[in-house]
Formats: C-alpha cells, structure tokens, sequence
C-alpha cells in the first residue's frame, strides 16, 4: 500500500511540474508561412506554401490531402524573398458561403487581397476561376509586404501592409494617409461582391485619405493576431537595426492609431539623421520591445504569435511569440499595459530528434491549440508534456 502511495504522489508531483512541449503534426511543406482553420472544423488544418499553394491536413495525423485546396502559383511572385502567398482568412459564414480571402504578391509586385469560394460540401477545393480582386495596390520594393490578414470580432476583415520596403521608409508612406502602405486596413466584405467601407472607419470622410485606413505607422506587421476571449488586437512590428515590438489594443479601441514608424523605431527615436523623431501625439507605445543580437531575450526579427486560450493550463493568458533569426519562442502576460513574466520556452519547443527552425509563423485552430510553423517544412503543436 505504502508504495502505492508514493506512486501517486510521484505522478501527482510530475504532472504538477510538467512543462509545455510540442508535438510534430506534419513535415515536407515547402517554405510553409501560415497554418490555421474554419471555425467549424476541429478535424483538419489549412496550410500555405509561399509559392502559392494551400494544403488540408488531418490535424491528428498529419496526413496530407491528395491535391491541394488551391495551387494559385502562376499568379504569385517569388522573386525576392519576402514576396509570395501569405495570408488566409476564412469569412465568419465560411461553413455555408465556402468563401475565403488571400493576400499575395503578383508578378507586377502588387499586393492583391482577393475572394475565393470553395466548393461545396466540404470545401476541400477552390477554383481560382473564382477569385475576385478587392484590393490590387503597388510594392515599392520585394520587401515589408506584410501578408496577415484575419477577421475580427466585428466580423471585418483585417489586412495588415508593410511599408514598402527598403530602409527608413524611404517614401515616408507609414505616416502618409493616401497609401494603403504601412497600414492596417479594414474592409466589409459582406456584400456578395466587392466591399464596402465600415461606417466607423476612422478616415472615411476625409479627404486625401484611404477610407480603408484603420490604424497606420507601422513597418512590417508580420502577423498579428485577435485574442479570441477577449477580441484585443496584438500586432508584431518587424523593426529595422536595433529594436522589435509588440503592440497591443484592447477591443473595440484602436481606430486611427499611430504606431510611430518611421519616427519610431519601437520606444525609441530613429537614429539614421533626417528620419527618426519625436513620438507623435497619442501615437500607441509598444508594450514589448526587445533588443538586436543572439543573446537568449534577443532577437532580429519578430514573428507573431497569439494569446493562448487552448487546452495547456500554464500557457492560459500568456502571449507567445517568436523571433525568426534568433529561432527562440517566448510568452508573456499583459499586465498593466506592459509585459510581465517573460518567459523562453525555445528548450522546451524543440520537437523530438529534430530541432526548430525559422519560425515564419504561429497558427491557431477552433479548440485554441496553438501551433508553431517551421520555414524548413514542420508543423508543431504546443502541447502539455
């Protein structure tokens, strides 16, 4: 009996001690950026390849369909190597409607955000004879696309822009109101074609300004993501030489926002002479920077993650994201206005005989369990170890 005991206790005491992990879903995509799900489906993942094509997955064992959901390739520049086929969005009513939306890079380097609709009954395949252009507006240069894009709780799509590319902004677009450049953007697509303006878009009425404005100011949003219990917003700003940010908005505030680039790079004033600033009135400060280099809270380039709502009890709350040079994964918990208890869970992430690579992504699905994309080709899951 004595040893029964001790027995229980000891699996008592591990579970209580036990660190969140990650399983491997799947392996062999080619430059995967995005991975994620219809509300309604709990049984498969949809994933994109950067050349332009879209798989569904089994979410258990990984198994990938025979022929891809959509191969849009012929359409989608590669030529440098920011460019591609980068952002989903499924419409809130995708279950009955099957329509979706993309954002992606087009050999004339626009950006286009489009609508598809899958087929009927479920939707494993899409005709790009569907698509519909909404949105077709010029890159400047291959880099900062930015690609997120993801409805809100409002039921609006979001599109979120880089700032053309190059350094400093050398068009001065994320402060400029006429550009959809540096921005985020917000669109009714409700209609059954094109879309319409939300009547409480910031800019609407005035004049010289892109109506489809709801925030600006930024570098390059790469990926951004809606707390799906609260509906705040969060935004991972990729910076330039010294700094990367997270921005956070509470639900339902945010309209007209000023992230500060390109007078600001993070909290701080852009050094390069003739650029950088003071902060603008009312601009929104970041509420988690971190500084360039190798050192483990270091890092070269953010990726965003999400606000963890799945099953892992330690992970409730925290935000998780990651830094794509560095190849490191942190959380933290919003307190206050700013983050509190950083925590690296790079170790603790590295999956079973492999290790994690570029992380050109995190992904959500209905059940809130929250994954990990590898730019080498692995999709994981966080799990309770």
């Amino acid at each position: 009996m004595r040893h029964l005991l001790l027995a229980a206790a000891f699996a008592t005491l591990t579970v209580a001690h036990a660190k969140p992990g990650v399983e491997t879903v799947a392996t062999g995509f080619d430059r995967p950026v995005w991975v994620g799900a219809p509300a309604h489906v709990k049984d498969r993942l949809w994933v994109i390849e950067q050349a332009g094509k879209i798989w569904i997955i089994d979410a258990k064992t990984g198994k990938r369909q025979e022929q891809p959901f959509l191969d849009i390739v012929s359409m989608v520049s590669r030529k440098d190597n920011e460019e591609g086929l980068l952002g989903l969005a499924f419409a809130p009513d995708f279950e009955k409607s099957g329509r979706f939306y993309l954002n992606y890079v087009d050999h004339g380097r626009h950006t286009r955000i489009v609508r598809l609709t899958a087929d009927g009954p479920d939707f494993t395949s899409a005709d790009p004879g569907s698509m519909e252009v909404l949105l077709s507006f010029k890159q400047d240069f291959g880099n900062h696309n930015g690609g997120w894009t993801d409805f809100g709780p409002d039921n609006m799509l979001y599109i979120g822009t880089g700032d053309g590319g190059a350094a400093n902004d050398p068009n001065q677009h994320a402060q400029a109101l006429d550009t959809y450049l540096g921005k985020i953007l917000r669109l009714d697509v409700s209609p059954q074609s094109g879309y319409e303006i939300p009547a409480d878009n910031p800019f609407r009425d005035r004049d010289g300004a892109k109506p489809e404005i709801w925030a600006y100011g930024l570098r390059n949003p790469w990926r951004n993501s809606f707390d799906r219990k609260t509906g705040d917003f969060w935004i991972a700003d990729v910076g330039q030489n010294h700094w990367e940010e997270i921005d956070h908005l509470p639900a339902g505030q945010g309209a007209g926002a000023n992230f500060g680039w390109r007078l600001r790079e993070a909290d701080k004033e852009t050094p390069q002479k003739g650029v950088g600033g003071a902060k603008p009135e009312g601009a929104i400060e970041p509420v988690h920077v971190y500084r360039h280099g190798n050192k483990p809270d270091e890092g070269l380039s953010v990726t965003g993650g999400y606000v963890y709502r799945g099953p892992v009890k330690e992970l409730e709350g925290r935000y998780i994201f990651g830094d794509y040079n560095n190849r490191r994964v942190w959380s933290f918990e919003l307190r206050n206005g700013k983050a509190g208890r950083l925590k690296d869970h790079t170790d603790d992430f590295q999956p079973a005989g492999g290790q994690l690579g570029q992380i050109t992504s995190f992904g959500e699905d209905p059940l809130g369990n929250v994954y990990i994309v590898d730019q080498g080709g692995q999709i994981l899951r966080i799990v309770d170890k």
